[in-house]
């Protein structure tokens, strides 16, 4: 296992530890939180069923699909079916909310918005958006659904706010196909970097940030970065190690004596990197470990990138980062910035490592809340599991801080501590019923 990887491992395993009184009365505290999500709703059935489903998605159900979540909650299945699948409800509402109790409660002026795709394989060819494309999960193409996430990443904690589906190309001109999976008539084809940018300028001002993060996936994109600049938001994005640049410190070549001056010429990033002398990379502390403080090293330049083909207008900062594997060679990491010229190496390392923070995102939300286990074809079907799964997520987040809160308490006295996992063997059968730990109802009508 690479070191950066069993280093993170072992702070996870750390935060994993939860005091076991955090869990007193979670039930009643789970239907306080679910509280302003379910206003949106308009029936008091469905007040019912969202509750019952968020439960369902944070018991100890081995696979928490409706037919699950249903069977502990002793109703037929196609009630709920009928609420994930069918209902009119907006998904898009509940993540707004979502947004907005992440933007109060996590607030941070230099905050991150990271963008990621996440893929889900699936069988057959009827759910929505699925077809043979690049899954992530899977490390290959493969049948899947992508989504794109946003997540929120703080100094202290970090969430997933917000998600839209990729729907391909394939999808969007086949009218048929889109009918039959309920995809709305105004929907069209857009690409994975105008879905981030959707996603952006809806939930951006609801959460205070300094920066825009996102894979090379993103990064890649000339436009994308361009729209980024038009809109004022400050990037670190990832690029592919066959990205063109243009270094503007390098020395141009001979002037011939006529013509135009020639400037340094274009070069992938990995060979310039190969070029740059040792004494050149900076040693930076990201944070402490338990074996010693965790380390990258960088350099930076100022670049002219070149995508599709085409220069950039912009002039932007490359930005690589190399860590030490356990074999002795290096990883490197290479990202374009229009961050100002005297921004910090450490801060732009702060920003690269809290670019990782929304796969740990992803894994809770897959690990523990659900969110890969809709069995779901529509898109209102989709759109709904995931803003469900993404609120439950959130409670997860929720309880986490709070435990910690309790941690840094001076007046109570330490208690051995026990797994995170152990919320849900506290919500047990999804909240039906009287829950052995507080004698109460789980969930009361409204």
């Amino acid at each position: 296992m690479e070191r950066r990887f069993a280093a993170r491992r072992e702070q996870l395993v750390a935060d994993a530890e939860v005091d076991p009184r955090i869990l007193h009365a979670v039930l009643p505290r789970l239907e306080r939180f679910l509280d302003p999500f379910v206003e949106f709703l308009q029936r008091s059935e469905q007040d019912q069923h969202a509750r019952r489903y968020v439960a369902g998605l944070l018991s100890n159900l081995q696979y928490k699909n409706v037919e699950s979540i249903a069977y502990i909650h002793h109703q037929a299945r196609e009630p709920l079916q009928g609420f994930i699948g069918q209902a009119s409800w907006d998904a898009n509402l509940w993540l707004t909310e979502l947004a907005r109790q992440v933007g109060q409660q996590l607030a941070c002026p230099d905050a991150v918005l990271v963008f990621d795709p996440s893929a889900f394989p699936k069988k057959g060819k009827a759910s929505v958006g699925v077809q043979r494309q690049w899954c992530g999960r899977l490390g290959k193409i493969d049948n899947c659904q992508v989504g794109i996430y946003l997540a929120y990443v703080g100094r202290s904690e970090h969430a997933l706010v917000d998600v839209r589906l990729y729907l391909p190309q394939e999808w969007a001109r086949d009218r048929q196909r889109c009918r039959e999976a309920g995809v709305p008539r105004e929907i069209r084809f857009r690409t994975r970097h105008e879905l981030a940018l959707e996603m952006l300028d809806q939930r951006g001002p609801l959460l205070p940030h300094a920066w825009i993060s996102g894979d090379d996936e993103l990064g890649r994109c000339t436009r994308f970065r361009q729209q980024l600049q038009a809109r004022g938001e400050r990037y670190l994005l990832a690029v592919p190690s066959n990205t063109t640049v243009r270094d503007w410190t390098a020395p141009a070549p001979p002037y011939a004596g006529h013509g135009g001056r020639p400037r340094p010429p274009f070069t992938r990033v990995d060979r310039w990197c190969a070029g740059v002398a040792e004494e050149a990379w900076q040693t930076i502390e990201v944070r402490a470990g338990e074996k010693g403080p965790v380390t990258v090293q960088a350099v930076w330049t100022l670049v002219q990138a070149r995508g599709a083909g085409r220069a950039s207008e912009l002039a932007e900062i490359l930005v690589v980062f190399r860590e030490a594997q356990a074999d002795g060679s290096w990883k490197h990491d290479y990202l374009l910035s229009n961050a100002p010229l005297d921004t910090p190496l450490a801060e732009f390392a702060r920003v690269f490592k809290a670019q990782h923070r929304i796969e740990e995102c992803l894994q809770r939300a897959k690990g523990e809340a659900g969110l890969a286990d809709y069995e779901v074809r529509t898109w209102r079907g989709w759109h709904h599991h995931q803003a469900l799964a993404l609120t439950a997520t959130w409670f997860l987040t929720a309880e986490a801080r709070r435990g910690k809160k309790m941690d840094t308490s001076t007046d109570r006295e330490p208690v051995a501590k026990t797994h995170r996992g152990s919320v849900a063997a506290a919500v047990g059968d999804g909240g039906f019923g009287v829950h052995p730990m507080h004698r109460e109802p789980a969930f009361t009508s409204h």
